[in-house]
């Protein structure tokens, strides 16, 4: 049985710090937050307890050094550690650093990390587990992908075992790009993650991507619901919503119980999220990988469950069972998040940093935001562009699109670009108003 966390350090930035500090404060935990210098006035290291300098504002300097971060964490006297997302959040070095400095991570144990930080092996899990997966598997050279394609047939998707956010990613759809693809793809991953290792899978055309938000005690597991996060722009979401709408509820019911099942498996510890692709025609689906961290999208969940999902991962990181059995879980309504992003969709959304002169976030029944930008503030160039994230809960979908785009006609943000007009038009959308749209949806978006 673990000691109850006295301090709390989080590792991350932005809303997910803010957040995160929150949440503790709210347990009686003193916080400590790790800051760059270019986030020393920011909103997080305003409310926290504590705050530690970093060093220089890239993130490998900063952010993505383990060395630092748990000197920091150290220095605060902190008892555990909260990767937030992104960031360090599924570094298994870094989960070992902190535990070796006596810390606790507030994560899945290092054997889940290694499991799931792995596409290949989490592929191989996924099998042991009884799990269906997109027909596919390794290819060292382009003449295994032409015989993994002999099989799954064109179009294929290359990925990168260590890839997330789109990178290392390709599409073909010819037998005469593969070896291209797959020289552009193992280069892209070589860069972003420093291993050039790559799967191919074949393309489900008509795809949903569909998720279930898993909480366990290493003992067992439950479910909070599903997602939808189809709508992306290469690869990197963009709307999400709960429950994910227009699916049978057999295969509801079939996706919910295969996340218990691959996360009692691992004995998974802490709040994570299983990927499924699920083909919009058939409703198939497959596993595609499994999130060991607290997710973006986390707040439509506790939207529909009020299951406070950050305050779970404290609990049990502090040695508590899990305090929820299934049928303690009542799905109410539905949610809509949409990702406020400092981005120019009209010029290729390209990254808009700097002052905002005005930040008038929406307010209201029903009405939640999770930013911390406020007017005055900075964004600064060298990090994710995310400022917050709107979310909304209706009894109905219908209300919950309704209510979206009125929050979105409230909100006021000068000073800088933002991808609020774009949700604007997503919301109009007879496809999305209609719901269960697919991954193709952006791209039918910018041609229509």
């Amino acid at each position: 049985m673990r000691k109850p966390i006295n301090t709390l350090f989080i590792a991350n930035r932005g809303e997910i710090a803010l957040r995160v500090i929150r949440t503790a404060k709210r347990l009686g935990m003193k916080t400590a937050l790790g800051v760059s210098d270019a986030d020393a006035n920011s909103r997080g290291a305003a409310e926290a307890d504590l705050v530690v300098r970093l060093g220089p504002a890239p993130s490998s300097q900063s952010y993505l050094n383990i060395v630092k971060v748990v000197a920091a964490a150290k220095e605060a006297g902190a008892d555990a550690v909260h990767p937030g997302y992104g960031f360090l959040s599924e570094n298994i070095k870094f989960a070992r650093a902190v535990a070796e400095a006596g810390m606790i991570f507030v994560g899945p144990d290092p054997h889940a990390l290694d499991a799931m930080g792995d596409k290949l092996k989490a592929r191989h899990v996924a099998i042991e587990a009884g799990l269906p997966v997109v027909p596919g598997g390794e290819a060292e050279t382009a003449d295994d992908a032409a015989k993994i394609a002999e099989k799954t047939g064109y179009p294929l998707l290359i990925k990168a075992v260590s890839g997330g956010g789109g990178r290392g990613m390709k599409r073909v759809d010819r037998p005469e790009d593969l070896k291209s693809q797959i020289g552009l793809a193992v280069s892209e991953a070589e860069a972003a993650f420093g291993d050039p290792r790559i799967y191919v899978e074949r393309f489900v055309a008509s795809g949903r991507h569909v998720e279930v938000q898993v909480i366990g005690d290493g003992k067992r597991a439950i479910h909070l619901g599903t997602r939808d996060c189809s709508i992306q722009r290469r690869f990197q979401k963009l709307v999400e919503e709960a429950p994910a709408p227009n699916i049978p509820d057999d295969r509801h019911r079939a996706i919910e119980t295969a996340a218990v099942k691959i996360a009692e498996h691992l004995n998974y510890k802490g709040a994570g999220t299983v990927e499924f692709l699920v083909d919009a025609e058939t409703f198939d689906f497959y596993f595609l990988e499994m999130n060991a961290r607290i997710q973006v999208e986390h707040p439509v969940t506790e939207e529909i469950t009020g299951v406070d999902i950050v305050e779970q991962q404290l609990l049990i990181a502090s040695g508590a069972s899990l305090g929820y059995r299934q049928r303690d879980i009542e799905f109410q309504g539905a949610a809509i998040e949409v990702r406020i992003n400092a981005e120019d969709p009209d010029a290729d959304f390209r990254p808009s940093p700097g002052l905002v002169a005005k930040a008038e976030w929406p307010a209201g029944e029903g009405v939640r935001v999770d930013s911390h930008i406020r007017s005055g503030d900075s964004i600064p160039p060298n990090y994710d562009s995310l400022i917050g994230k709107l979310i909304v809960h209706g009894a109905t979908r219908e209300e919950a699109v309704a209510r979206i785009a009125e929050t979105l006609a409230t909100l006021n943000i000068e000073g800088v670009k933002t991808t609020a007009p774009l949700h604007a038009r997503i919301m109009a959308d007879a496809r999305f108003k209609k719901g269960g749209v697919d991954t193709r949806f952006f791209e039918g978006l910018q041609n229509g």
